[in-house]
């Protein structure tokens, strides 16, 4: 299977070409559930089978898991056959069984716990620790990794952060890794589209993955964010298109959005999406997944992939006819911004 592709060269030195579908591997570090060696490796291969040639992935998932399952997925795929995106930020250490960070969300993973380190000396470190778990010759483009107030549980921790990163020179160690060409694009990988925006504004990036803030539930980034990427030349990659699993479940009982149990609002809000998705014969997660890609400055969507089923259906995502006329009852209901592109 070819799946469509976007290419991105903000730099003019040759860029990347994304396809649409990417995979993040979040769910491959073990996330909310523990899964095989071999169910993840069957997954990596569907999705390879179909076409997908973005992986995306972090230390923090699963604690290092994620990347070292990468590396024997990787080992004989030619390397300018696909693009791979890694994450800093965090170092993820060797600790006592009672220290161990993401009880409850990581299953069956390392002994280790996460400090973050946004300096230059932290950045270079996690560099070198994700070559060493991946096992590859080139990581294509380098985050920096949950500088948010989700994360970190404020807005004033966040802007902490923020300036640790700037003022400790872990931006001056990424501009230099990209400079060297040891990776070919820098970026941010944020929950929040304002933590994003800060950083286009007081660095030079290339590619920001936005998780959940630009999708069929969420449009508020085109206030300003998104039209600050389109004039630099910033590609976005959307992660978490279905905000945390409800745009592809369907307004059910348990659904969750952004990683808790949906609220009524938000229930209601899908159960209507849901509704003007049926009337037009479409899955709600065919239009969760390709809406974002309507937006210009996008190159790529990458949900998570737990799964050869959940695979599956996110390739037969990227297949789907999406009648215009479908947009147009969205924004006609007041379920859809009018100034989304469609």
């Amino acid at each position: 299977m070819v799946l469509r592709t976007r290419h991105w060269d903000r730099l003019g030195n040759g860029g990347l070409t994304f396809t649409e579908l990417g995979f993040g591997t979040a769910p491959l570090g073990n996330l909310y559930k523990a899964i095989s060696d071999d169910d993840a490796r069957a997954t990596l291969d569907a999705a390879w089978e179909g076409g997908v040639r973005y992986f995306d992935t972090a230390p923090l998932y699963g604690l290092g898991l994620s990347e070292t399952r990468l590396n024997p997925f990787l080992r004989d795929k030619p390397r300018e056959s696909y693009i791979l995106s890694t994450k800093v930020g965090r170092l993820i250490e060797y600790c006592s069984p009672e220290h161990r960070a993401g009880v409850g969300k990581w299953f069956d993973v390392p002994q280790r716990r996460e400090n973050f380190d946004y300096t230059y000396d932290g950045v270079m470190r996690s560099f070198e620790h994700s070559f060493s778990r991946l096992g590859v010759d080139q990581i294509d483009i380098l985050y920096v990794h949950d500088l948010c107030a989700f994360s970190h549980g404020s807005k004033a921790a966040s802007d902490m952060r923020v300036e640790e990163f700037f003022g400790g020179r872990g931006y001056d160690a990424m501009i230099s890794l990209r400079d060297q060409g040891l990776i070919k694009a820098i970026g941010g990988g944020v929950n929040e589209w304002e933590v994003c925006q800060t950083l286009a504004e007081r660095g030079d990036f290339d590619l920001f993955l936005l998780a959940g803030r630009y999708t069929l539930l969420e449009q508020k980034a085109l206030d300003s964010f998104l039209p600050l990427c389109e004039a630099r030349g910033i590609g976005i990659v959307t992660g978490g298109p279905y905000n945390s699993g409800i745009l592809a479940t369907g307004a059910k009982p348990g659904s969750f959005y952004n990683y808790d149990p949906a609220p009524k609002h938000i229930i209601d809000r899908v159960s209507a999406i849901e509704e003007v998705c049926s009337s037009h014969g479409v899955r709600l997660v065919d239009a969760a997944f390709q809406f974002p890609l309507l937006h210009p400055a996008h190159v790529a969507v990458v949900p998570g992939g737990q799964g050869v089923s959940e695979m599956m259906s996110n390739l037969q995502a990227t297949k789907t006819k999406i009648p215009k006329a479908l947009w147009a009852d969205l924004k006609a209901t007041g379920l859809m911004r009018e100034d989304a592109p469609t």
